[in-house]
């Protein structure tokens, strides 16, 4: 894994070296760049490594004999059978990141036929040219190739014969790819959005309408951030970008090149179906020990993580290779997951790194967590100091994210009524008549100008579908793994995501997954063949965060939680919200005082208090 930057109109690549430098923790292994004029502009490219796989080869951007250019975040895990596919391009390379641009120049056709210079429209800050959301626009010629790609990535392509720059983010949204206007007319793209402040033009400024969504839904809703003007490539999209004759940037197409549809077959029975759903997802933890350097599993004891672990420990008895270790962390030593995990680690034989969080750690570290997360997050702390142990004797780890999802793990798909009216009774605090304009279709922050819809709530299977398109995965779930383990240099891979596991798992029938007593009831039957004990295999599902270190935190709610009140009626029309969820009015006074009160620096080594009361004028 990596970080990419970049700028495409009037590109500065001294701009865009600090801009990788900015977030190097995603790549500590070296940074490069690139940059080159055209008529009417610049496109510069920045890269900083984390090295997994070729580790003295592989160094971005990769250029090709075409003079194609790449930067790539992320992992193509069938990168060999695509090479060997491949017989007539010149590699240079033994890693994975190439594969990218051997297939974009072997589909790239008419490649001495340069595009016309195009004229863009101006709709809210982005420009576009007037067929950019048809179905056969330029966008649309790469899904045939990107679609090969099996793999997590965000990635650009900068084509300099047929003037086109490629943005693309890999099908569920696992790596990141945000990307905003400057006033000049430019386009800048980057792995976090913190990259972008190393540019004199970017102001950062909340974005009250996404705000709004956030703390209804409780993540970010659709391509939107909670920086005003910074939106995401959306998860399975490939957007192409080109220059018009006043060197500004102008978006080409958007096409979608994959989308996950929930299925339920009519019949699914354990007999004959729960191997297949093992097996699928075995292949996917298979696919993801590929490394050039030591790998580590995530255990927390709940039944994802111990059927990956078990799944791991059973792969590398059958290879002949050591086991990967564990690591897990809690509150206290006599936390109901810290005790599970050292069960499943004891019963499959692993070794097993623990550590307890410290007393202060929310009063210390917060800043921290604010300031690599991006966003609102108290609870799911424990994310940070994890990594942290775990970074100083592994570069990779696997974890059991992505199976409630899929497996329809939460409590709320219990009670899905009661869910829509608490998201209901948030979203009616505000009259939407004073909230800014909603900018939606095809490369727009939002999917459709209704965030809410009643009938999505409708049937489990429509909200496990809503869920997963509008960003509860990708905005909260993935954004949480990749940002606060790569902050140290780390790499998380989620094989629940793999593609043939999410192809098995969106067949199974909705009574299979959840009842009014048991959650994710068709993978519980799957894990019965792995060797899992039957104590793991029937432990309910625990909320991550309040279950990891409960008292640390209710201690820390409880003694600000007068103090979040008071700071509630700083923020103008969230303020109803805010006054209901004062872990949020929390959040938010960090991220507020972290990513807008301008510094020289991120005070990211100051108390938390301090923090908290040293922020700048809210934006009226």
């Amino acid at each position: 894994m990596c970080g990419i930057s970049g700028l495409f109109g009037n590109a500065d690549s001294s701009i865009t070296a600090a801009m990788a430098s900015c977030i190097s923790h995603r790549g500590p292994d070296g940074i490069s760049s690139f940059s080159e004029h055209i008529d009417g502009g610049s496109v510069a490219l920045s890269h900083s490594r984390l090295s997994i796989i070729d580790l003295s080869g592989s160094k971005q951007p990769i250029l090709s004999d075409n003079s194609s250019v790449l930067v790539q975040n992320g992992e193509i895990y069938n990168y060999k059978n695509i090479k060997s596919e491949i017989s007539n391009f010149p590699w240079r390379t033994n890693g994975d990141a190439e594969v990218i641009l051997a297939l974009h120049d072997k589909y790239n056709l008419n490649p001495n036929i340069p595009n016309s210079v195009p004229i863009g429209k101006l709709n809210n800050i982005i420009r576009h040219t007037p067929n950019y959301s048809d179905i056969n626009n330029p966008a649309s010629k790469h899904n045939i190739w990107v679609s090969k790609l099996d793999g997590v990535f965000g990635f650009s392509i900068w084509n300099p014969l047929k003037r086109e720059l490629i943005l693309a983010r890999d099908p569920m949204g696992v790596k990141p790819l945000f990307r905003t206007i400057l006033r000049d007319g430019s386009l800048m793209f980057a792995s976090e959005i913190k990259a972008f402040f190393m540019h004199p033009d970017f102001i950062p400024k909340p974005d009250i309408l996404s705000l709004h969504a956030r703390l209804s839904y409780e993540y970010t809703v659709d391509n939107t951030t909670l920086f005003e003007g910074v939106s995401q490539v959306s998860p399975g999209t490939v957007e192409t970008w080109s220059m018009d004759s006043n060197g500004r940037a102008v978006l080409t197409g958007v096409s979608t090149y994959s989308k996950d549809i929930i299925s339920p077959s009519k019949i699914w029975t354990p007999s004959k179906h729960a191997k297949i759903l093992l097996n699928s997802l075995e292949s996917s933890v298979d696919d993801r020990l590929m490394s050039d350097v030591p790998i580590g599993i995530v255990l927390s004891g709940g039944l994802d993580s111990s059927l990956i672990a078990a799944l791991s420990k059973n792969i590398a008895n059958n290879s002949g290779i050591a086991a990967p270790e564990c690591w897990t962390i809690a509150g206290s030593e006599d936390n109901p997951d810290f005790l599970a995990a050292q069960f499943v680690a004891q019963e499959n034989d692993l070794k097993l790194n623990s550590s307890i969080m410290d007393d202060n750690i929310f009063w210390e570290e917060l800043p921290k967590f604010s300031y690599y997360g991006e966003e609102l997050d108290l609870s799911v702390l424990f994310w940070q100091p994890l990594f942290s142990h775990m970074s100083k004797s592994v570069k990779v780890g696997l974890c059991g994210q992505g199976a409630d999802e899929l497996h329809a793990g939460y409590s709320r798909f219990k009670n899905i009524k009661k869910h829509s009216n608490i998201i209901k009774e948030r979203l009616n605090l505000i009259d939407n008549d004073v909230l800014p304009e909603i900018h939606s279709g095809p490369g727009m922050p939002w999917k459709d100008k209704n965030i809410f819809l009643g009938e999505n709530y409708d049937t489990l299977q429509k909200t496990l579908q809503f869920e997963i398109d509008r960003g509860q995965l990708s905005n909260f779930q993935l954004r949480l793994a990749d940002r606060h383990s790569m902050c140290f240099g780390m790499e998380v891979r989620v094989p629940f995501l793999g593609k043939k596991h999410r192809d098995e798992s969106h067949k199974i029938p909705m009574d299979w997954k959840i009842s009014d007593s048991t959650e994710k009831m068709a993978l519980r039957e799957a894990a019965k063949l792995s060797g899992l004990p039957s104590r793991i295999i029937n432990r309910p599902k625990m909320p991550a965060g309040t279950a990891t270190s409960p008292s640390l935190f209710n201690s820390f709610m409880n003694e600000l939680k007068p103090h979040a009140k008071e700071w509630a009626h700083d923020y103008g029309i969230l303020t109803e919200q805010l006054l209901k969820q004062p872990d949020m009015a929390i959040g938010l006074r960090l991220f507020h005082s972290i990513h807008l009160t301008q510094r020289d620096n991120p005070p990211t080594n100051k108390n938390t208090l301090d923090i908290l009361d040293d922020v700048s004028l809210w934006p009226s």
